[in-house]
């Protein structure tokens, strides 16, 4: 039994002042079944009478009735199912008759209402009605607590007698069965499958990228620009690196996989890092700069201009006198148009609005060149429209009463086809002109965030489907259409009276950019993909990468199956400098590289041990395998030789029965002297030791593996010095001091005397020699700040950690490298910042630190006073477990001892001409005045000759929006500015002698969109009846860019109360008579070279894609 209560529609009867009968169907239904806008198949009522309810079983079902083609009845607990309390509530759902029958995959859509009524007065009723899809596994739905028991008894509220009365009553149910034109009305989406359902797979969503997913698909689909990113030559490139690539595996895993597709690789090839995957941009933005990169990817190749020819038209925008022949004009592409929503009832009156002629005349007449003022017609008109229309609806505006950016939710319409010959200056009358709508892209939410997603119509034959990050549905035209109009529509007719009405979320959902593409180019735009179409380097790379991923997959599946082996060789023993016979598990030290085996646990030793040999190119009866086992002092030694004489042995054997508590196996390969015809000493109890030597050496302070030895039990550990002698090539008597590694902190110095067994020395021990030192060789060795003995080079070993040095910021003119330091963790603040010195060869007390965090950025700076050990600097914090040994470092130019008192500032210098030359740093005391750093730039700087420059300098901030200079007064003290980049210019003679009749203006760097800020905004001064031609010269002179560059600019006036488009500015116009608002500022309209991007918010980045 799995009925339960619909949580949209709790079962609380309905209230109602004039109650309907339950025998007027139509009148009851409209009162309480809600419209819920679907199409209607088949409606059914069916009535149930029941008498001796206190006798009834606890379960039981009515006669089956058929509604929309499958067999209903109703399912009743008298006295409640087993969710509710006994005799406390009645529990009724309506039942799918027979699931087990009916077809494979099937499903049934109805909206029902239950009602229990008294049996001769049909006006004393409860209701709770609730809507369902109904499959195999949710066979059953209505109301677990559909009515209070004792209620029914009594006579309620508006009702007038009771509806259980002389134990009968009347159980009704009314049935809808709608339609579902897209197979997934209500549907849980739990086992959807995209690509079988609807053809399409959906895109993973990284945190924030539904707005790029939402683009990426309209892209994808668009095929003629699918075909042209797969023509860019991609064969040598790095996807990690290239957005062409990372794009072309994007689409091809969207054309080939069945499952969603991640998108990760390809916003790492735009260089953005995982932060840039959580904050939300602006589709229009991205989408701009994913063309550009891609078009300058495409030059020169077979794709060169397909961007153009799919998106680019041409539009005019013109001054023309009413009473005299002249008109100035300029003809520019556009990539999208960007139409008003505000005040629009639909997408044909945005273009109406686009082009609206604005007249000049009055206080406002327009200046001919040679004809003076003139009555004149201002606007811009579409020349051609591009094969695919990017409309960009524009429901972001900046509301001067809240003095805010708000979200336009209000209703605006757009068609599936529209005609665009209206909006043509001179219409080809042989062409159409007809657009047929392809895609919607969708925003939920307000300003601050939301959801994105995208409707779209991938050819003429295929139906709507949504594309919701990773899932893919079909849709209805409405749900294309009507739902993402805006505005706050009902969902369905309601009439005003009924109670029950249902309001979808619409208010907030609607369409912020559509696609159309004309009617007469869809063939082409849209062909269908042929296999042909995509790369054959781009099939066989990924078909090679899938392969190798379904191999790891298969290794992962199949690691219980196996373990690993890793084997110690008298090779890896003699490169190994540090305790035991290799690094095994080490938090601040790398663990030794060996030679490791993927073994089955079934298979049988001796064949492993074969396969040991032949990789190391010996003989099988050449070679002994040991097991290492973890000794009790924490330890890792060899402790026995595997057994050779048991043939069903496995290797899981080996590992359960000799290294119990080891996951993996660890092993010393035992090999026979190369070349000598003798076997290997057999091992038995009183038999040879086998014992592992590792060598001091004073002069090179290091400690290595030299090899292992067999000794008797009973002979003494003096007579070692023979052995040791011929392995290192010494005269006989070489004097040598012996020691034990017994483990980490305890190297004991052996007595030659005593035997092996006295001295406790076992199987796997390791035995420490050096050559014996004078006093004075001592004395020296320690005044060097060396080690003279094996226990102190131990002690060393024992606290060493592995620092990696890295510089906190790129430094201009110098090299800036990153390099590892062995230390150790005993040394304090001063010892590092003296080993890092001697490395850099820079004052130690001109260096500054700063800790790592776990995701390897910059933490904290360290404080030298403190003096911390290395060991407090690395120790982990309780929510990370692994300390980084990650530190950062800064060459300063003072000691940080003066640095405490002063403060570091960076000031980029922008010389009289708005350019930035250079950044300066200065370390200023912090009770200085802004008006002190003034006179230090101007120590630093090359001023202007004086007709051009004043010789005052201005120190300045940005706004967050880009478009202003923030100017210091002067009289700040340095130690309380805020954190953020100062600027400093010289002032410009011409502002300085500015007269009262002057005006002085902020001005500011944008790209296409005034959004898309750049550069370093500056002050300029307006004179009175200049016309912008002159205007523009004094700018270029302000500016100092070339004749030839100048051509490249275009000037607009940014009004903060604007809607509209900025409004780009005519040689003849005069700038000074337009009465500027505090926030009102003059734009160039330039390519961005100066590399200093900004975006309108200050907090919020411009996109930038590097691949």
């Amino acid at each position: 039994m799995d009925g339960r209560e619909d949580p949209q529609n709790p079962a609380t009867p309905m209230e109602l002042d004039e109650p309907v009968s339950v025998m007027d169907h139509q009148a009851f239904v409209h009162k309480h079944m809600p419209d819920l806008g679907h199409e209607v198949d088949d409606f059914k009522v069916f009535t149930w009478r029941l008498s001796k309810w206190r006798a009834l079983e606890k379960k039981l079902t009515s006669p089956e009735f058929e509604c929309g083609g499958h067999r209903w009845r109703i399912l009743l607990f008298p006295a409640g199912n087993s969710n509710s309390p006994p005799n406390e509530s009645v529990s009724i759902y309506l039942d799918y008759a027979d699931p087990k029958t009916a077809t494979e995959g099937w499903h049934a859509c109805a909206q029902f209402a239950l009602v229990m009524s008294n049996p001769t007065d049909p006006t004393s009723f409860v209701v709770s009605h609730a809507h369902h899809r109904f499959v195999a596994e949710e066979c059953d739905w209505g109301f677990t607590r559909f009515h209070d028991l004792r209620k029914l008894f009594n006579t309620q509220e508006n009702n007038k007698r009771p509806v259980i009365e002389d134990e009968t009553t009347d159980i009704t149910v009314f049935v809808r069965v709608l339609k579902d034109p897209t197979g997934v009305l209500w549907h849980n989406f739990t086992n959807y499958d995209s690509k079988k359902e609807t053809g399409y797979v959906g895109l993973k969503n990284q945190g924030a990228t539904c707005y790029m997913n939402s683009l990426l698909q309209s892209l994808f689909c668009t095929r003629y620009f699918r075909r042209a990113v797969y023509q860019i030559p991609t064969e040598t490139d790095n996807p990690a690196e290239s957005v062409a690539l990372a794009l072309q595996r994007v689409f091809y895993h969207l054309q080939t996989s069945d499952q969603s597709v991640g998108t990760q690789e390809l916003t790492r090839s735009f260089g953005w890092k995982s932060l840039d995957s959580f904050m939300q941009h602006d589709v229009q933005e991205f989408n701009r700069v994913l063309q550009d990169k891609l078009e300058s990817k495409m030059k020169g190749t077979q794709a060169d201009g397909a961007i153009t020819k799919l998106f680019v038209g041409k539009m005019k925008s013109y001054i023309k006198c009413v009473n005299v022949d002249f008109e100035s004009s300029r003809t520019e592409d556009f990539y999208d148009i960007q139409l008003n929503v505000k005040g629009m009832k639909n997408l044909q009156e945005s273009f109406r609005d686009y082009i609206a002629v604005e007249t000049l005349d009055g206080d406002n007449k327009y200046q001919a060149e040679g004809l003076g003022l003139q009555d004149a017609k201002k606007g811009v008109i579409f020349q051609n429209f591009p094969p695919v229309l990017h409309l960009q609806l524009k429901r972001f505006e900046y509301d001067i009463q809240r003095d805010a950016m708000v979200k336009i939710n209000d209703r605006h319409e757009f068609p599936l086809e529209i005609d665009l010959a209206e909006f043509l200056e001179n219409p080809d009358e042989r062409e159409s002109h007809v657009y047929k709508l392809h895609g919607v892209l969708v925003h939920s939410g307000d300003l601050h965030g939301g959801h994105y997603f995208a409707l779209i119509k991938p050819d003429r034959d295929t139906r709507w489907l949504k594309f919701d990050d990773d899932r893919v549905t079909p849709v209805t035209d409405k749900e294309v259409m009507e739902e993402n109009y805006g505005g706050e529509a009902l969902n369905g007719i309601i009439p005003a009276q009924q109670r029950t009405q249902v309001r979808a979320m619409k208010r907030f959902t609607n369409a912020y950019m559509l696609v159309y593409i004309r009617d007469t180019a869809i063939d082409e735009i849209l062909a269908p993909f042929t296999e042909a179409d995509t790369p054959a380097h781009l099939k066989k790379r990924l078909e090679e990468e899938r392969l190798a991923m379904e191999a790891k997959k298969r290794e992962r599946d199949e690691q219980h199956l196996f373990l690993t082996a890793k084997v110690i060789t008298d090779k890896t023993f003699q490169e190994h400098q540090g305790f035991d016979l290799a690094v095994f598990e080490e938090k601040n030290w790398p663990l030794s590289e060996l030679p490791t085996f993927r073994v089955l646990k079934q298979e049988p030793y001796l064949t492993f041990k074969a396969r040991v040999a032949q990789h190391f190119k010996l003989k099988d009866q050449q070679i002994r395998l040991w097991v290492l086992v973890n000794r009790q002092n924490k330890t890792v030694r060899p402790d026995t030789p595997i057994p050779e004489n048991e043939s069903a042995l496995t290797v899981e054997n080996v590992r359960n029965n000799l290294a119990a508590r080891q996951t993996d196996l660890r092993l010393y390969l035992d090999i026979l002297d190369q070349g000598v015809p003798r076997p290997l000493p057999e091992l038995q109890a009183g038999g040879p030791l086998m014992i592992f030597l590792k060598f001091f050496n004073v002069s090179e302070q290091s400690l290595r593996g030299i090899g292992k030895t067999y000794v008797s039990r009973h002979s003494k550990v003096g007579d070692l010095a023979g052995t040791i002698a011929a392995l290192m090539n010494w005269v006989p008597q070489t004097p040598i001091k012996l020691y034990e590694e017994i483990k980490p902190g305890m190297i004991e110095i052996m007595k030659p005397k005593m035997t092996f067994t006295q001295s406790e020395i076992q199987d796997g021990d390791i035995i420490c020699f050096q050559v014996e030192l004078s006093d004075k060789e001592v004395h020296d060795l320690d005044a060097q700040g060396l080690y003279s003995t094996p226990v102190q080079f131990y002690d060393f070993m024992q606290y060493r950690v592995l620092i990696t040095f890295k510089p906190k910021y790129e430094e201009v003119g110098r090299e800036s490298e990153e390099f590892e330091l062995v230390l150790s963790k005993k040394m304090n603040y001063e010892m590092m910042s003296q080993k890092v010195g001697e490395y850099l060869k820079h004052e130690p007390i001109k260096l500054r630190f700063t800790t790592a965090n776990a995701n390897g950025t910059p933490k904290g700076i360290l404080k030298r006073s403190l003096n911390q050990t290395l060991a407090d600097i690395l120790q982990p914090t309780a929510y990370v477990n692994a300390p980084s040994t990650v530190i950062f470092y800064e060459r300063l130019e003072v000691s940080i001892v003066e640095l405490e008192t002063k403060r570091s500032l960076k000031v980029v210098w922008t010389g009289v001409h708005n350019k930035e030359e250079t950044t300066l740093t200065f370390l200023l005391p912090k009770t200085s005045m802004v008006h002190d750093l003034a006179e230090q730039i101007s120590k630093q700087v090359t001023l202007a000759p004086t007709h051009v420059g004043s010789g005052r300098i201005r120190v300045f901030e940005i706004s967050k929006d880009g478009r202003h200079q923030r100017e210091f007064t002067g009289t700040e003290m340095l130690g309380n500015l805020p954190d953020v980049e100062f600027f400093a210019e010289e002032i410009p003679a011409d502002e300085l002698a500015a007269d009262e009749a002057d005006k002085v203006i902020s001005v500011f760097h944008f790209s296409k969109e005034p959004s898309r800020t750049h550069g370093v905004p500056f002050r300029f001064v307006v004179k009175p009846q200049e016309k912008f031609l002159e205007t523009k010269k004094r700018l270029q002179a302000r500016i100092g860019v070339t004749d030839k560059d100048i051509l490249k600019y275009r000037f607009a006036l940014i009004q903060s109360a604007m809607f509209k488009q900025p409004s780009y500015i005519e040689d003849d116009d005069m700038i000074y008579d337009h009465k500027f608002l505090p926030d009102d500022v003059l734009g160039l309209d330039h390519v961005d070279r100066s590399g200093r991007a900004g975006r309108t918010g200050g907090s919020e980045k411009a996109i930038v894609i590097k691949g």
